[in-house]
């Protein structure tokens, strides 16, 4: 299923697995159309014993997202993007990848993402009024925090202007410590 972004590649295995067809399951949705995503997916996995990957492609093929798939290089993400996010997400990736060239600039999540080894250690996503930077690894961003006051800091990321002038010492840091946590 993974590697197949179509939403609808999952019905086949949801109707075999929940014994009902996709009918029965779009009516379900139908009447709970009115519920956010989160209660959506609750309803799913309670009343019906979903598993997390069939009841998010259910609930978002009804929300109207058939694919999972949008971009499949960096160049196609940052098309999407007014020219100040482009610059901005340029300009956050050349001053960590000037440092460190070594990770691959991916796409995951259609998000730009650079990974080492096979493991994430940042990311970026544009917003409509901001974008987020994403250090990865258990407790990097936790460790930043102090660094990080004149920043809106969430769960597992930061956010940032969308004409942010990168701090490219925060960047390098904040990779670095990531980068120890694979290679040890």
């Amino acid at each position: 299923m993974a590697t197949n972004p179509d939403r609808a590649s999952y019905f086949p295995a949801i109707e075999k697995k929940y014994g009902q067809p996709m009918t029965y399951w779009f009516d379900q949705m139908s009447q709970i159309s009115d519920r956010k995503y989160p209660e959506q997916i609750a309803f799913l996995k309670e009343e019906h014993g979903f598993s997390q990957a069939h009841a998010n492609a259910l609930v978002l093929y009804s929300r109207g997202s058939t694919s999972a798939h949008r971009v499949n290089t960096f160049d196609e993400y940052l098309a999407q993007l007014d020219e100040t996010k482009q610059q901005t997400i340029r300009a956050i990736f050349k001053a960590i990848m000037t440092k460190y060239p070594k990770p691959e600039l991916v796409i995951a999540w259609n998000q730009p993402m650079l990974r080492l080894d096979g493991q994430y250690i940042f990311g970026v996503s544009a917003a409509t009024n901001y974008l987020l930077i994403a250090p990865w690894g258990p407790g990097i961003l936790d460790s930043f925090r102090p660094r990080l006051a004149d920043y809106k800091v969430n769960k597992k990321t930061i956010q940032v202007p969308s004409d942010w002038k990168p701090d490219a010492k925060l960047l390098r840091d904040m990779v670095a410590a990531r980068i120890e946590q694979i290679t040890g």
